[in-house]
């Protein structure tokens, strides 16, 4: 009995090490394959003015997102972002009743909440005080009863519509489009966010037609704009080619122009 149970399990030892090796080899082999499938990489440099008598600059923390297929393929989609009616930052604080300082001071960082910014001592105090950081500093001082506690959670004290609310309205604004775009193409929506010269890269990018688009509108100067455009990726597109120049001034070197229009005057 012993003799004949010995090969049995050499046997079953033997095709247990060999169907390891074939799954090991048809992984590395997956692997491999999508390793070497052709990609491509686009880099943005998005540079802007605010009116004619600026200077162009890189625009700073900006998210842009690469929907799949063609202009054509998304029509739908971009008459949706086009079309909306997001109401302006300026409109949005001025209907909450918020200080004149503290629809500069967001205006200043291009913000969208209280968030993007330090807030300092010099905005809590003396000439360039806004009111309502005034106010969630008092009130931390009387809960933490120490002046710098007071400044750290000073953002819980400012009423949640003037802390996010303007960033919170663009988020669900931002969903509703990413849905629908995910929806239609049955791919992922790629996104990156600008450096602070305005360059960006989207890498690992297959073959074909995209939309490159910044859905939710940037206010620049007086404008609102959008950026829509169509981008050709062809295998071995390298970042250190050419960047793709977008803009909202039109120029022979730009090959993405803005949609621009002007902000709305606001309702008192």
């Amino acid at each position: 009995m012993t003799r004949s149970f010995i090969p049995v399990a050499r046997l079953a030892i033997i095709v247990i090490l060999l169907g390891g090796l074939l799954l090991t080899a048809t992984v590395t082999t997956g692997l491999s394959q999508d390793s070497d499938r052709p990609t491509g990489v686009l880099r943005l440099r998005v540079r802007v003015k605010t009116d004619d008598a600026a200077p162009l600059k890189g625009l700073a923390r900006k998210r842009f997102f690469l929907i799949r297929g063609s202009l054509e393929q998304n029509l739908e989609l971009v008459h949706a972002i086009e079309q909306s009616t997001l109401v302006s930052r300026d409109c949005y604080y001025s209907k909450l009743g918020a200080s004149d300082q503290l629809i500069a001071w967001l205006k200043i960082g291009d913000c969208e909440s209280i968030y993007c910014r330090d807030v300092g001592e010099e905005f809590i105090s003396g000439p360039k005080a806004v009111p309502e950081f005034t106010r969630a500093f008092n009130a931390g001082q009387k809960e933490f009863g120490n002046d710098q506690t007071a400044i750290k959670w000073l953002s819980t004290n400012v009423p949640a519509n003037l802390r996010d609310g303007f960033y919170q309205s663009r988020q669900a604004f931002l969903q509703s489009i990413l849905n629908r775009a995910r929806s239609s193409s049955d791919t992922q929506v790629k996104s990156v966010m600008t450096d602070s010269n305005g360059t960006a890269y989207f890498t690992d990018l297959e073959p074909g037609p995209y939309v490159l688009s910044s859905i939710v509108p940037t206010e620049l100067g007086t404008n609102s704009v959008v950026w829509n455009c169509e981008v050709q990726v062809k295998t071995g597109d390298l970042a250190t080619e050419k960047p793709y120049l977008v803009s909202n001034r039109k120029d022979k070197n730009v090959k993405c122009l803005a949609a621009e229009r002007r902000l709305p005057t606001c309702e008192k």
